[in-house]
């Protein structure tokens, strides 16, 4: 009996153990993992089920359905009871209809706007519950005291993590910086763990996107026996993408992202060379080779029963991962999927989880408690004044330290502060209230936001574009109209006497000129072009985003030729810019380009006239070089 009941013990074991490996590597049982993540379904997720039916998955919405964006845009009125500062962040927005009503070739354009009226609604009803708290006791209420994003969120109690299906909340999202840092040991029958970062579930659908999936099978799987990192990620519309492993069984592919490599060539190399490679003496080397430290055994960085120290990090391209202080993997935002969209982070598996940090994350200041507040703050132009120059300016809602950046410096150059030049944030609406709330304030504070009534994704940049050659053309009457980002340190003053010396005011396209450039007909790469969207061989000359400008007759003739639906959309912003100016010069317009290799693409060179990916510590930086020189040195110079 003792012998049958052992057998049966170790039979279970077995059978267990089979279990729990074929749930971790069959992307069907993937899915199946996931449906505790509804939005109504608060139940803890139980490794391993019997007799339970695979759960039944939403069918996407109908392909062929036609959606109205006119409609749509219906559900995006401006209330008639907000104040002149509110208004100023909307001036732009009753132009938008033509702007969603033409967007063919733009991925997303219709579920934008859509996903903008659950998220404007949302937000006047907060809106409204403000003025109401206001007026009833003379104060902001407490509650309206919390509602700030904090710069970082911690758990450190142990005992919450022990179900095996952890959840933690990201309050405003992620942005370039962001970290989120998981320390735990890998245990149970196999520790085998994922790490996911989730975002919102669109409106109607159960089961929201995972941005990143990181899976750590640490007895490998059907591809393999060694361990392995699986990378992907997941939406209902499209399921899983194609996975990223490390190591990856074609290593020669191993691309860039962030100039770090997709998987680390360390991860799945003999343990025995690596530790060899670091030893200087010849006789140890020898001695290892003949000691028992010689068995085989290949490096992998997580390890069954010992304590690791995780961490993800955002970067400009993608997502980061180290491991105890070392570079293991890293992992290319994908199109729609994007860091500011994450708002949960869910740990499931064999970890036993020590504390848990996000760090970086994106926060406003509180504008009572800034100092400088009326200096930052942007003087209202009156309707049609004239100005030299219109700068619009790309931002995401919760980049608020860029924002900030920008005011503190290159917006307090004497023609910006005099109204020679004018500076505006083109923002979209967030999936996330307190976001868009916080947006708002911002807006109403400062008085340099135009809203853009959809959500914003990277796929829609191009409406930004349309939307500042509007604001430049009908809302200000702008000689020159010039696009830049918020991560980008513009001269202004230098921008002024570079245009004033090119002596052209007509059919001008002025930046870092790029002729002859062929598509990117790489699937895997963000800036991918199929065949449909750009047929031909090479584009027409374009001018780099982090800085461009052009003459108003050119920003007028964008938005009167898509305001008729004539303008071609294409989500190249910078490109399809060239692409417009191109069928301008076919139409007869004198169109002149003019080259300015001062305006760099990334980082910062002596005499720049523009610096792009500069942080907001850079930006500052830069701004008191500026002040104690009068030159354009970088920082570290």
């Amino acid at each position: 009996m003792k012998k049958f009941s052992g057998g049966l013990i170790l039979v279970s074991l077995f059978v267990l153990l089979l279990l729990r490996y074929g749930m971790l590597e069959n992307p069907l049982a993937e899915m199946s993992l996931r449906s505790p993540f509804s939005q109504n379904n608060s139940q803890h997720l139980h490794w391993v089920a019997t007799g339970v039916d695979e759960p039944v998955v939403p069918n996407p919405k109908n392909e062929s359905e036609i959606i109205s964006t006119g409609s749509l845009m219906s559900h995006l009125p401006i209330p008639q009871n907000l104040s002149a500062e509110e208004l100023r962040s909307l001036q732009t927005w009753k132009n938008m209809i033509h702007l969603v009503n033409h967007s063919e070739g733009l991925p997303q354009a219709v579920e934008a706007v859509k996903e903008a009226v659950t998220a404007w609604e949302g937000l006047m009803a907060s809106i409204e519950d403000e003025r109401l708290s206001r007026s009833g006791n003379g104060s902001k209420s407490k509650k309206l005291k919390e509602k700030q994003c904090p710069y970082s969120v911690i758990r450190m109690n142990a005992s919450e993590f022990s179900d095996g299906d952890f959840r933690f909340k990201i309050p405003c999202g992620l942005v370039q910086g962001s970290s989120l840092t998981v320390v735990g040991t890998p245990e149970g029958l196999l520790g085998n763990f994922k790490i996911d970062l989730v975002g919102t579930a669109l409106p109607g659908e159960q089961d929201p996107p995972i941005i990143l999936h990181y899976n750590v099978r640490l007895h490998g799987d059907k591809i393999t026996e060694n361990p392995v990192i699986v990378q992907n990620t997941w939406t209902l519309a499209n399921d899983w993408g194609p996975e990223e492993r490390c190591p990856s069984p074609n290593p020669d592919n191993n691309k860039k992202v962030d100039d770090l490599n997709q998987c680390s060539k360390v991860v799945g190399e003999d343990d025995n060379q690596i530790f060899a490679s670091k030893l200087s003496s010849n006789a140890s080397t020898q001695n290892l080779s003949k000691g028992e430290g010689a068995k085989h055994r290949r490096y992998f960085p997580f390890k069954q029963g010992y304590l690791a120290i995780s961490t993800l990090r955002i970067g400009s391209e993608g997502i980061q991962m180290s491991v105890n202080g070392k570079h293991i993997s890293s992992f290319a935002f994908r199109e729609a999927l994007e860091p500011w969209l994450v708002n949960e982070v869910r740990i499931l598996g064999d970890i036993k989880l020590l504390s848990i940090l996000a760090s970086g994350l994106p926060t406003s200041e509180d504008s009572e408690h800034v100092i400088d507040l009326e200096l930052l703050k942007s003087a209202p132009l009156p309707i049609h004044k004239g100005v030299d120059l219109f700068v619009g300016v790309f931002s995401t809602a919760n980049n608020f330290k860029q924002r900030m950046a920008v005011r503190r410096t290159w917006m307090q150059y004497p023609d910006v502060r005099s109204g020679v030049a004018a500076v505006r944030f083109f923002v979209g609406l967030h999936k996330n209230q307190l976001v868009n709330e916080e947006l708002w304030n911002e807006a109403r504070t400062y008085g340099d936001i135009q809203l853009m009534p959809f959500v914003d994704y990277y796929s829609l940049i191009t409406l930004k574009t349309v939307a500042i050659c509007i604001y430049g053309t009908n809302i200000v009457s702008a000689k020159y109209v010039m696009k830049t980002d918020d991560d980008a340190f513009v001269r202004i003053d230098e921008v002024l006497a570079s245009l004033n010396r090119t002596n052209v005011i007509h059919g001008l396209l002025y930046g870092r000129i790029t002729k002859d450039d062929i598509p990117n007909r790489n699937p895997d790469s963000k800036w991918y072009i199929s065949v449909e969207e750009w047929p031909g061989q090479r584009y027409p000359p374009w001018a780099h985003g982090p800085g461009y400008v052009v003459s108003q007759d050119i920003a007028n003739a964008v938005y009167t030729q898509h305001e008729k639906g004539q303008l071609k959309m294409f989500k190249l912003e910078d490109v399809a810019m060239g692409i417009w100016t191109d069928d301008m010069k076919n139409l007869g317009m004198d169109v002149k380009y003019v080259n300015d290799g001062r305006i760099l693409i990334e980082g910062c060179e002596e005499g720049y006239l523009v610096a792009h990916y500069q942080q907001p510590r850079q930006m500052l930086c830069l701004w008191q070089k500026l002040q104690d020189t009068n030159r354009a040195k970088c920082c570290g110079d």
